[in-house]
């Protein structure tokens, strides 16, 4: 094995200690979604049927806000493994993210055409502030962010081999039926790659692929239209144009960037921004690079960086770390095409200008990483709904309330119930104006 290959093997197992160990207890308890995904995969595992009784579910109704499937049928072979617990739900996130940082150094490699770069590459987006939460957590986002970075790769290799567009494309359905603002980038995103690799010879497989994309939104326009699927959008979207405007620059903001970072302790930790201030020279010398260069594409993780806000911006939470979480790995190629650039102009000092950056990256991640290890689980227990874990763990009936969120969906989660049981004596209140469903009792159990 080469030494930069050792180096990879290095920086790869370096991401999942710092993922893996204490995943099951920082954060300190699962959140509301982490139960809908953990227990609907559960209930797959069990009779392949989710909550409430579909078999084998695309859209999966959960609080009738229609979860995405690729993240729970993910999940469903880890519950089976260690059981149904805060491990099985998030050990396919680092996974996921794993695939995406090792797609990371593919990706870089391939654009600059170093393998030094793209290693860089992959060790920055593996030290992310922005990307380190979701690493380790079950949000669905991962796994949308992976097939969403794949998607570019596969079509950067069909040069030769003109089928591969045709498995691109199926990648980025993939990550459509992952993460929502994937639906809202997808679409602008395959239309610029087309174009790019548009030829007279490709024609034929661009139309097979263009009616593959069609059927898979057939689902989609079905839920929209014939249930409620477009309600938790119009429950959080803007109200007008200029809040669009206001809302996508927002998350180039200083403050989110470098300082205060998300204002959700679930996106962040707090008193950390979603980037590290050596990133606010190196991704202006990047830019500065990319616009240099004559490779086309240099521009990916540019056009990836102004797409990557555009979901965030549409809706009244924004800045919005999660929802614009495709700007971890253009932030990262951008900031690793910066060192390129530094590196190009003074090649008598590369070596040095190289271990000035990684030491950089590590002394930040180092900083991060003791608070998140020593304060994070503490500062942020409601945040995560600890206080749920604590009366589920042990209550086996009683009367719950249901102001803060979903409580069924801990009762189920905690207690390990039976999808046959709950299924038997679940009762729901009506739904309310978007849709979402409230269980008013099951077992001995009962939410007011």
């Amino acid at each position: 094995m080469s030494k930069n290959k050792i180096i990879l093997v290095v920086v790869l197992l370096f991401f999942l200690v710092t993922r893996i160990i204490r995943i099951a207890s920082i954060p300190s308890s699962v959140y509301w979604d982490e139960a809908s995904i953990g227990y609907n995969a559960f209930a797959i595992g069990t009779d392949l049927k989710d909550e409430w009784g579909s078999f084998l579910p695309l859209h999966f109704r959960a609080f009738g806000e229609f979860k995405l499937p690729v993240y729970i049928y993910s999940v469903v072979p880890f519950v089976k493994i260690f059981g149904l617990n805060a491990l099985a739900v998030r050990l396919p996130a680092v996974l996921y993210t794993l695939g995406t940082i090792i797609l990371m150094y593919f990706l870089v490699k391939k654009i600059t055409g170093k393998e030094t770069l793209g290693i860089l590459s992959a060790f920055i987006l593996s030290v992310s502030p922005w990307l380190f939460i979701f690493s380790r957590t079950g949000y669905e986002a991962t796994a949308g962010l992976f097939f969403f970075l794949l998607g570019p790769y596969i079509f950067l290799l069909s040069e030769k081999r003109r089928l591969f567009i045709l498995l691109g494309v199926f990648t980025f359905i993939l990550s459509f039926y992952s993460y929502n603002s994937f639906r809202i980038i997808i679409p602008i995103w395959l239309t610029g790659l087309s174009l790019y690799k548009l030829r007279k010879k490709n024609i034929p497989v661009f139309i097979l692929s263009a009616l593959l994309f069609l059927v898979s939104l057939y689902p989609i326009y079905r839920l929209y239209k014939f249930d409620t699927g477009g309600l938790r959008f119009a429950q959080v979207a803007v109200e007008n144009k200029s809040d669009f405007v206001k809302n996508y620059f927002a998350n180039f903001s200083p403050k989110f960037l470098f300082t205060t970072g998300d204002a959700n302790p679930r996106s962040q930790v707090p008193g950390h921004g979603q980037l590290y201030l050596i990133d606010s020279l190196l991704v202006l010398i990047g830019i500065w690079a990319i616009f240099k260069s004559k490779k086309s594409s240099f521009y990916l993780p540019l056009a990836a960086l102004i797409l990557a806000p555009i979901p965030a911006s549409l809706t009244k939470e924004s800045p919005h770390a999660l929802r614009a979480i495709l700007a971890a790995p253009a932030f990262a190629a951008i900031s690793t095409i910066g060192v390129g650039y530094l590196i190009g102009k003074f090649k008598k000092h590369s070596a040095i200008i190289l271990v000035i950056a990684v030491l950089a990256y590590a002394l930040s991640f180092e900083s991060y990483y003791a608070d998140f290890i020593n304060n994070y689980a503490e500062k942020t227990k409601s945040a995560w709904q600890y206080e749920y874990k604590e009366i589920f763990s042990t209550k086996e009936s009683g009367v719950v309330t249901d102001k803060y969120a979903q409580p069924y969906i801990f009762a189920l989660f905690y207690q390990k119930t039976p999808p046959s049981e709950f299924r038997g004596s679940v009762k729901y209140n009506p739904p309310d104006k978007w849709g979402f469903s409230l269980v008013s009792s099951f077992g001995g159990f009962q939410f007011k």
